[in-house]
């Protein structure tokens, strides 16, 4: 017979397990305290060979970008999406500049080295200068980010105005509890080296960053995940600008609960999860950004 075990920890986060007759029942994983009965939904699939591992990333990039075109965060040349190369470590697949992301297909992709050389992919247009230079700084100092997102988003631009993490008024908002950051000293195109690597050491280890007079970053273990914590932090800081103009009193999510949301809800499975209902709906709306 089995038994289920409830243990509220000191900050009130329930973890759950499922103890049969052995003694070395396994806790359940986040994905599966999601499912009910306790059915986790497909998370990150495993690949036998990098060929097929590379395919799937471009296909899930491009899908990314096809979902930002679709929510409107494209802005003139600006903005870029990119994923490291899952063989060599020291490149990574980045968007053309000129494209809208509403029209991007795999086949457009640019492949380069940490030196700004092209080295695979597209080579009949090239890569954003800027988004180069921002991407290859964050992707040098976090080896865990393994995609990055940057756009000038409406909501974004607007919340960045004001230099000041987001409030945890909401459980969604909660993913960033202690997970993002405030890059304050505003440095121009980034142009330069300089300005991708202030940009870097602001992210810090943090999963997002809000760029003061700018935009926002975020990153994350697959395209998926940073994609779904762009357009979660872009809703947020909607969402923030929104309760800022009511004047009216907050109430604040309680530290101990916020720090449960997060890490609950936070791991790079859930989050990848959390983003496949979008990229479904790219495949079934129009799948050509598979070519």
């Amino acid at each position: 017979m089995s038994t289920t075990t409830e243990t509220v920890t000191s900050d009130r986060a329930v973890v759950i397990s499922v103890s049969g007759t052995d003694a070395s029942s396994p806790v359940l994983s986040p994905l599966q305290s999601m499912g009910h009965r306790n059915i986790a939904p497909p998370g990150i699939p495993h690949f036998s060979d990098i060929s097929s591992k590379r395919q799937w990333q471009l296909e899930h990039l491009a899908a990314a970008f096809r979902v930002f075109g679709r929510l409107g965060y494209a802005e003139g040349i600006a903005g870029h999406i990119s994923v490291r190369d899952p063989e060599f470590e020291d490149r990574f697949w980045i968007n053309p500049l000129g494209i809208h992301y509403s029209c991007l297909e795999v086949s457009d992709m640019i492949c380069l080295d940490m030196q700004g050389n092209v080295v695979g992919g597209n080579k009949s247009l090239p890569a954003n200068a800027a988004g180069f230079t921002i991407h290859a700084a964050c992707h040098l100092a976090r080896p865990d980010a393994h995609a990055i997102c940057h756009a000038h988003s409406l909501y974004g631009k607007a919340w960045a105005t004001f230099g000041r993490p987001l409030d945890m008024i909401n459980q969604d908002v909660c993913y960033f509890y202690k997970g993002h950051t405030i890059y304050d000293d505003y440095g121009g195109i980034a142009f330069g080296s300089t300005e991708g690597s202030n940009i870097a050491q602001a992210l810090g280890d943090a999963r997002a960053s809000i760029l003061v007079n700018h935009g926002l970053i975020t990153v994350g273990a697959t395209v998926d995940e940073a994609a779904y914590l762009f357009t979660l932090l872009e809703k947020s800081c909607q969402i923030q600008l929104m309760v800022e103009a009511t004047r009216l009193p907050k109430r604040i999510i309680p530290d101990h609960d916020a720090a449960a949301i997060a890490r609950v809800a936070g791991d790079p499975e859930s989050l990848y999860v959390e983003f496949q209902p979008q990229y479904q709906l790219e495949e079934s709306l129009d799948a050509s950004f598979k070519r």
